[in-house]
């Protein structure tokens, strides 16, 4: 009797909650230098110098106020219509602010696409890791050919390799050819298996494109039978992909 393969739907334990974006933190002379630079857009020189004057006004008057002796965005503003003031000081009379084209300004931005860069990173790091303590959690209870594959996996794969030291992880790659092969979890999606092409190592590929012929040849063959599948693509991955493109080819007419 054949070991059938996993049904195409199963139970499985649900994904780890994925980590909220953590919020920026509130800066409030960040915010008074941005609404600065947005009232400034536009203005000369002398409307510049005369919200500045406007500014320095509020801040004397601020600071007869106990309750406003440490507010930090009121100085925030004030010290950013200065700088403007001086940068159009020195540009040629007639210019206009522009802050797309302010040297710091364009600086911060690009400092804060950095950052922003790097904590996505962060947060898809620590995304693939909690998914590969759950495979390894699913293969230790032997139920991972059971779970359905999820976006990202690839690269969970990459993870799972990387904590085995570089030893490839077959029955992971198995999972995933069997998977692809089935069209499973997100590999339902025509576009998730044509971005697999460029995602998983050849001999997955060729396990699976092989699979998924052998199972359009003999329907009811069971997973067992079809170990020998995974030998071939490891050791024969090119020649186990010209098997499976073979056997798709069209059959003469009257064959």
């Amino acid at each position: 009797m054949t070991t059938p393969w996993p049904p195409r739907h199963t139970a499985r334990r649900p994904l780890p909650p994925r980590l909220a974006a953590p919020r920026e933190q509130v800066d409030p002379a960040r915010i008074g230098r941005r609404v600065v630079r947005r009232r400034a857009k536009g203005m000369d020189a002398g409307a510049v110098a005369a919200a500045l004057e406007d500014a320095r006004f509020d801040a004397r008057q601020a600071s007869r106020y106990e309750d406003l002796a440490d507010e930090v965005r009121g100085p925030a503003e004030l010290a950013e219509w200065e700088r403007i003031a001086e940068l159009l000081a020195a540009a040629v009379p007639g210019t206009v602010y522009d802050p797309d084209v302010d040297d710091v300004v364009q600086a911060e931005l690009a400092t804060d696409a950095a950052a922003a860069a790097r904590e996505a990173e962060l947060r898809e790091a620590a995304r693939i890791a909690a998914r590969a303590d759950q495979l390894q959690e699913l293969r230790g209870l032997g139920t991972l050919s059971q779970a359905e594959p999820a976006e990202g996996d690839e690269a969970v794969r990459d993870e799972l390799t990387r904590r085995a030291g570089g030893y490839v992880q077959a029955d992971v790659d198995s999972w995933l050819a069997h998977a692809l092969a089935a069209h499973r979890g997100h590999y339902r999606d025509p576009a998730a298996r044509e971005a697999a092409a460029s995602l998983l190592t050849p001999p997955v590929l060729a396990h699976a494109a092989l699979l998924g012929e052998l199972v359009r040849l003999v329907p009811g063959a069971g997973a067992n039978e079809l170990a020998f599948a995974a030998r071939l693509a490891t050791t024969e991955p090119e020649a186990v992909g010209a098997l499976a493109a073979f056997l798709t080819r069209p059959c003469p007419e009257g064959h």
